[in-house]
């Protein structure tokens, strides 16, 4: 009655480690009923004594009623009983669930087709582990299932699991084991103790030895806390951390709110670098132009280097969940303009964000790929290599009156963010006010420090530039005027936020070139321009940078940081195209009819651009593939024990000098590949020989058990000859080699079994299963040998 109840406790307590999926506690208690009921029906199966194949079968039946009363009871008879309606509701509910797990990130939303999963999936454990402790009576491979629910969270979570739900699970485990023993004991009769008299303590009472049992629990033990710890730590999703985020390499802290990258701006000048211009990427877009793919924004300059704060992101920033958030500082009156873009990212680039034209309103892309609320980056634990995905921006379209009238006091928050600097030279601030001493608007100070830049500051483009401190930002202001994009963007933030222009840093690529119908991008095109706010437009890419041949190649000059054109009407204006003024050719199709637009709530309706994904039944199949490879390893084995065996009963002697020693043997190694062989296959057909019996006694039995003809009959006594001969002979006389007699005796034993003892034997064969046994028996042995090392003596410890 003991051990129905255990295997619920452990099922349970192992259970506990799926809390971080959920956001939400319904899946716990519908876990728990689930637990219960398979309790109760496993007391119930064991109190009736039922046989051990008919207690699973009570258990699911059991489970069927609980979640037919818990979640379709409305269909069923009497709240209770499963009817054909009730039944199509569960599954629905089911399959629903199944796909809901696919289309979330953790933690996923505890409705009641997950939750129904969950505990579903949590019954169905509880009904294996207790027909491994109880019906089977192997409590150690219980662990197994146990595991199986264990390692789920580690495989899907980037965050090291609690140490705290370990311990519970831990402890379910060796609880079930505990029990398992003193249920073994009890079998044995009524325990005795014994009292001993010492020389030293007469008084002392003690009870029976059980340092045995006490070994045997502590092996196992170690071995399930071992494959606990070891298997989820060898998933890819875990590194570099390790399963419970301390140790070696450890941080103690998730990394699902956060992730950190080593360096862009070094980053972007060792790609700058690169003897090989590789494609990195390649893109279309609905109008055909050509835009800048923002991946970080550095918004942190502390006088040594620029760096970005950590991206935080939040469940319900997941980009799968519909529009990112609005772009911070875009008023809704402001006029903009919806660009989607298919971006495909090449197989061997290993990308943590997203390459993006900003700001991204809509992102598909497969996977848990997540937006910073304040940058719009976009980024995940996972690679985006191989990666397609697409984005819907929305770029606002200023009229330079708009931009001059933005106010010259941004928001506070803003401000205080972005306007920040160190400790700077008085010469820095003061260059920047005489580049923009006539301008009469933010917008016209940022226009004439980009003119600064590229016309009038005598700048050229260099990659031997080092260094990006304050140090080296005054030297390439005042003296050297030589550099590559990255003193070009960090110097006009730098110069902005001195005079009051919230300023960042982008780093991404530029637009790239067009090649057969698709913008290529490429390592070259690795890029950093400087982004500036104002308020009502929100943040504007600027390109301070020389372009060109003479410079970054594929650099462009936005077009409202141009200088003011002339007035002109749009009839007037012969080089206005199409796109720009919205109207298209008769009967062309217009690009903006293929956008997902957004409905004033901010929620996008029309077609969404399908991802293509793996379908599910390919991954069902290549699960199940894997899984038949893995029980097809001990027949793998088999067959290759066999074949080698075959191999050393054909032998030659290679000549008359070394005729003696090499007959004599490849005599030996031959009889006994028979003779192990013929072992091996008693054993597969469950007519294993008894230790006690002779060779001559064995061949006699078979033969009359089973009444082989005569030509089995003299294979087999053949082979019992050559072996005795072996062993007892002094001189073994002449020995063939025994490869036809021992397929003879094969196929005489396989003729008077079963079928299903053939396929048995040729998909799981004890005999390999025995070897893997006793694999694994000496494993555990070594946890034996290491437990008993000593450092001193008994003796030493009492003279101590």
């Amino acid at each position: 009655m003991r051990l129905p109840i255990w295997s619920g406790v452990a099922a349970l307590a192992v259970s506990l480690t799926l809390y971080p999926l959920f956001d939400g506690g319904a899946w716990l208690w519908g876990s728990l009923g689930a637990v219960l009921t398979v309790t109760a029906a496993g007391v119930l199966s064991s109190k009736l004594t039922l046989p051990a194949w008919a207690a699973p079968l009570l258990g699911l039946v059991s489970l069927g009623v609980y979640l037919t009363a818990v979640y379709t009871g409305e269909k069923a008879w009497a709240l209770v009983v499963p009817t054909k309606e009730s039944a199509v509701a569960l599954l629905h509910l089911l399959t629903t669930g199944f796909a809901d797990i696919q289309r979330y990130a953790a933690p996923v939303p505890d409705d009641p087709p997950i939750a129904m999963l969950t505990t579903a999936g949590v019954g169905v454990i509880a009904i294996v582990v207790d027909l491994f402790v109880t019906r089977l009576r192997r409590a150690a491979l219980a662990g197994l299932p146990l595991l199986a629910l264990f390692t789920v969270p580690a495989a899907v979570l980037p965050d090291p699991i609690g140490w705290p739900a370990f311990i519970l699970g831990a402890l379910g485990f060796t609880s079930l084991l505990i029990a398992d023993g003193r249920e073994r004991v009890g079998h044995w009769g009524r325990a005795v103790l014994v009292r001993r008299s010492r020389a030293d303590d007469p008084g002392v009472q003690e009870s029976a030895d059980t340092r045995g049992l006490r070994l045997s629990g502590k092996r196992i033990g170690f071995t399930a806390i071992a494959l606990a710890v070891l298997l989820p730590a060898l998933l890819p999703t875990l590194e570099p951390d390790p399963l419970f985020g301390f140790g070696v390499g450890g941080s103690g802290k998730g990394k699902g709110s956060a992730i950190s990258i080593p360096d862009p701006v070094a980053d972007l000048k060792g790609r700058l670098q690169l003897p090989e211009n590789n494609t990195v990427l390649s893109y279309t877009s609905s109008d055909d132009t050509p835009r800048y793919l923002r991946i970080f924004s550095l918004d942190v300059f502390d006088g040594q280097r620029w760096t970005m704060n950590q991206s935080k992101g939040r469940p319900e920033n997941r980009v799968d969940q519909g529009p990112l958030p609005p772009p911070p500082g875009l008023a809704s009156s402001m006029k903009t303009t919806r660009v989607e873009t298919d971006i495909q990212i090449s197989e061997d680039i290993r990308l943590q964000f997203l390459p993006l034209p900003y700001p991204p309103q809509l992102v598909r892309a497969e996977g848990d790929w997540r937006a910073d609320v304040d940058s719009l980056m976009v980024f995940s634990e996972d690679l985006a290599a191989g990666l397609r995905y697409q984005v819907v921006s929305t770029e606002p379209d200023p009229t330079a009156d708009q931009l001059d009238a933005a106010p010259k006091t941004a928001d506070p928050a803003v401000g205080e963010r972005y306007l920040k600097l160190p400790d700077l030279p008085p010469r820095l601030r003061q260059l920047a006010q005489r580049v923009v001493k006539d301008s009469k608007s933010q917008y016209e100070a940022a226009v004439n420090l980009q003119r600064f830049f590229t016309t009038t500051g005598g700048f050229t483009y260099s990659l031997t530039t080092e260094g990006n401190d304050t140090e080296a930002l005054t030297n390439f202001l005042e003296q050297t005027r030589a550099g590559y994009c990255e003193q070009f963007a960090s110097a006009m933030a730098v110069l902005a936020r001195s005079i009051g222009i919230p300023a960042r840093v982008a780093i991404g690529y530029t637009g790239g070139t067009k090649i057969e119908g698709r913008w290529e991008v490429r390592t070259h095109d690795s890029h950093a321009w400087p982004e500036l706010y104002f308020e009502g437009v929100g943040w504007l890419a600027f390109e301070p940078t020389p372009a060109g041949s003479a410079g970054q190649g594929t650099a462009r000059v936005p077009d409202y940081s141009l200088p003011r054109p002339a007035e002109t009407t749009p009839s007037s204006d012969p080089t206005t195209s199409a796109a720009e003024s919205g109207d298209t050719p008769s009967g062309a199709p217009n690009g903006r009819d293929r956008l997902r637009e957004l409905d004033p709530e901010g929620i996008y309706s029309g077609p969404v651009t399908p991802v293509e994904t793996t379908p599910l039944w390919v991954t069902i199949a290549l699960v199940v593939a894997g899984l038949l490879v893995i029980l097809l390893i001990p027949a793998m084995v088999r067959l290759v024990i066999r074949n080698r065996r075959v191999r050393a009963l054909t032998w030659k002697v290679s000549g008359p000098s070394d005729e003696v020693t090499a007959r004599a043997e490849k005599v030996d190694a031959s009889v006994a590949a028979a003779w192990a062989e013929l072992d091996d296959v008693l054993c597969d057909y469950g007519m294993a020989r008894v230790p006690s019996e002779t060779p001559r006694a064995l061949a006699r039995r078979l033969t009359q058990q089973h009444e082989f003809g005569a030509e089995p009959a003299a294979a087999i006594s053949t082979i019992a000859s050559a072996v005795e001969r072996l062993l007892f002979a002094r001189d073994p006389g002449e020995i063939v080699p025994m490869r036809k007699e021992l397929r003879i005796v094969r196929r005489a034993l396989a003729a008077t079994v079963s079928r299903s003892r053939r396929v048995r034997a040729a998909l799981l064969p004890p005999s390999t299963l025995l070897r893997i046994r006793g694999v694994g028996e000496k494993v555990l042995d070594g946890f034996d040998r290491l437990e008993n090392i000593r450092l001193w003596t008994r003796a030493a410890r009492r003279d101590i």
